[in-house]
């Protein structure tokens, strides 16, 4: 029997995920290619023999997607499997439409396909868009386990931009493994704040592997979702996060609408600072499409290191990265706090922007002056640093979840800011979570 020629179109995540789950031991399949699109300096790479297994002694090959009806041509693709998540319906449709004209099957992979069973209970946090607060949200379900005696781990969506044979398993339970693991700003910005509380964090890149590695070491496994993509683990209790800042966005992205109507939970966040429009209109939409979901509703409050050095200051902010590029928020919480705290002028980064950083606002044109906190790898830093040093700001106000000082040479006085998950009212997690607890 001829095998199925697939090629799986991805974003160095769901897509390995989707392999390993479904086609790295299926005679009747044969994975030619993967695409990557989204996350820099993917393409042009494999997909490892070590992790791709004995079908596979030379391991797969990974293509930029611009070749993708070429490839499909080319290559003789019977079937396509779209695998990434935080773009708009119309996005996978188009791709849909190219891969339909082009001769092949379009594919996309459900819960049954491509979650994991634990051997213990599993919290996964997820949301609807990227940036709507899904890491705070399982620092505060952590939080409410620990006060209950409830050993738990967290398992992070995967972001796995090095080697991916040293990657297949990560554990992380200090700062000095994210020096080992040799960790990119935007996996530190995820597992910093994890470890800053003792919590042990698990990602990489076989998540069946990592489950099991996890589950010797808790109570509960917490899945702490990336982007809005489904959760890799079936879990006990499936929360949601949204964001009335982008209200009609939870019906119009994928998976975040699919992830909305699955939800046992669904938090709507920043309550704090959006419109009662906005928050209305959420909760139409969440009582359009999963009206038995419970709701709870949050704030994002801001905590600012040192306010009276952003009176009066020009300001440079620098936000959360993925947030504000394809999360599609022009500026974030170090806008915010700038503004409330008195800042004379708001200094537009743009014009000094170098490098990748200059490439990076070319891509996303929805960016306005607020710098996004790039840094897949050591030439991003160092073009960071030097938009950084160009402007003529008094203070850097950053907002990153990771200390940014840490990691990027600043020559200006910076101040941090934080946000927390603060729930507004009855019912809160804790009632969510009294069955596990």
């Amino acid at each position: 029997m001829e095998k199925t020629r697939v090629l799986i179109m991805g974003a160095a995540g769901r897509d390995f995920h989707n392999f390993n789950l479904v086609y790295r031991n299926n005679p009747s399949a044969e994975v030619v290619a993967f695409t990557a699109t989204q996350i820099p300096n993917i393409d042009g790479r494999r997909y490892p023999a070590e992790l791709a297994g004995p079908d596979y002694p030379e391991g797969i090959p990974i293509h930029p997607e611009e070749d993708l009806s070429r490839l499909i041509r080319e290559l003789q693709i019977h079937e396509v499997v779209f695998s990434y998540s935080d773009v708009r319906h119309v996005y996978v449709m188009n791709r849909a439409s190219e891969v339909l004209a082009a001769g092949a099957d379009f594919k996309l992979l459900g819960a049954r396909s491509t979650m994991v069973e634990a051997k213990v209970p599993v919290v996964s946090v997820c949301a609807v868009r990227t940036g709507c607060g899904k890491s705070q949200t399982t620092r505060k379900v952590r939080q409410i386990l620990a006060e209950n005696d409830k050993r738990s781990v967290v398992v992070r969506h995967p972001m796995p931009y090095g080697d991916l044979t040293k990657q297949r398993v990560q554990r992380f339970s200090s700062y000095e493994d994210l020096e080992t693991h040799e960790c990119t700003i935007e996996e530190r910005e995820e597992y910093e704040p994890h470890l800053a509380e003792g919590t042990v964090v698990y990602a990489g890149v076989d998540y069946e592997a990592i489950l099991r590695e996890a589950e010797k070491e808790a109570d509960v496994v917490l899945w702490d979702g990336g982007n809005n993509d489904l959760p890799f683990y079936r879990a006990d209790v499936e929360i949601v996060v949204t964001d009335p800042h982008r209200a009609g966005h939870e019906l119009e992205y994928h998976p975040g609408e699919a992830n909305l109507r699955r939800a046992q939970v669904v938090v709507i966040n920043k309550i704090d600072s959006s419109s009662l429009e906005n928050i209305q209109t959420v909760r139409e939409n969440i009582a359009r499409v999963n009206p038995n979901a419970t709701i709870i509703e949050a704030a994002s409050p801001i905590f600012v290191d040192n306010p009276d050095a952003v009176r009066g200051k020009k300001v440079l902010a620098i936000e959360d990265g993925p947030t504000i590029t394809h999360g599609e928020i022009p500026f974030g919480a170090a806008v915010l706090a700038a503004r409330r705290f008195g800042m004379s002028e708001l200094v537009d980064a743009r014009p000094h922007a170098v490098g990748t950083i200059r490439d990076t606002y070319e891509k996303y044109t929805h960016l306005g002056p607020a710098l996004p906190a790039m840094g897949y790898g050591e030439q991003q830093i160092r073009d960071l640093e030097a938009t950084i040093d160009a402007t003529d700001a008094d203070v850097v106000v950053f907002a990153t979840p990771v200390d940014f000082r840490r990691i990027v040479k600043l020559s200006k006085p910076a101040v941090r800011v934080r946000y927390e998950l603060q729930e507004i009212g009855k019912p809160d997690l804790r009632d969510v979570l009294t069955k596990l607890l």
